[in-house]
């Protein structure tokens, strides 16, 4: 193993350096193990307090109402909460695709895509958010909740996410980050690494898929870390705002 990270680079999966050409496979097992208890998981970890913040996403957005074109690409979109919001909020003219690496997630979309009744305006497409299959140019909104802790290469992400933006175009982050208030944070670590494994072995079988969302959100880049990321891949106008404490973080920024 440590000659293969040597010769293709490591990444970090949780705690534990791996080879990066291994993280894709091991984060699809992950997904895929909880796929049909992903929503209800959400629900209980937050205590619904995600849905509170998906809404709070796609108002940052706020999409045409009328019939103007607008495309909006969703990455890492999972089951299509982010989507559905957006599209709830726009006119017709407004379209959603959620890319996903997951089928099983993906296969989860498109049943709340028919049950939700956007099914027309709303398509999935299983996708790796380093290397998206559309073209240049070709988004007014890039979105990702909850997912870019999850790529192998950050860099490569930030920069597909640039590539896809039409000039003009909006990026919005929302993920996992570093509270802003000392004390709090070791409380946090507390029932994250207690609560939410027992949590989900106890709804979906397995509590080890939980531990490793616990321990990626605590390596990944902080606040700062990250809005200097979106700036080196050519993102501008990045700005950063923290929710309950700095427990969830929303970046935007612009292709311009």
């Amino acid at each position: 193993m440590t000659e293969k990270m040597e010769t293709l680079g490591s990444a970090a999966f949780g705690f534990r350096q791996i080879a990066a050409d291994e993280k894709q496979e091991l984060v699809n097992k992950v997904f895929s193990r909880v796929a049909s208890r992903y929503d209800q998981m959400n629900d209980l970890m937050s205590g619904g307090l995600h849905r509170l913040w998906k809404d709070d996403l796609a108002a940052m957005l706020n999409p045409p109402r009328g019939d103007t074109e607008f495309q909006v690409i969703d990455v890492a979109g999972g089951t299509g909460d982010v989507a559905f919001r957006i599209l709830a909020r726009s006119g017709m003219g407004t379209r959603a695709i959620v890319v996903d690496a997951s089928p099983e997630m993906i296969a989860q979309g498109w049943k709340k895509a028919e049950a939700e009744g956007c099914g027309e305006r709303c398509s999935f497409m299983v996708g790796n958010a380093e290397a998206l299959a559309v073209p240049d140019k070709s988004f007014d909104a890039y979105m990702i909740a909850f997912g870019l802790r999850n790529v192998t290469h950050l860099e490569k992400a930030l920069s597909e996410a640039y590539r896809v933006l039409k000039p003009g175009g909006r990026f919005l982050c929302m993920e996992f980050s570093h509270m802003e208030f000392p004390g709090l944070d070791r409380l946090y670590d507390a029932y994250s690494f207690t609560v939410i494994p027992a949590m989900g072995k106890a709804v979906t079988g397995s509590g080890e898929p939980y531990r490793y969302l616990v321990e990626s959100i605590r390596t990944f880049p902080n606040q700062m870390q990250l809005a200097a990321k979106m700036t080196d891949a050519g993102l501008e106008r990045v700005q950063c705002r923290n929710v309950a404490a700095g427990i969830v973080a929303i970046h935007s920024a612009w292709r311009l």
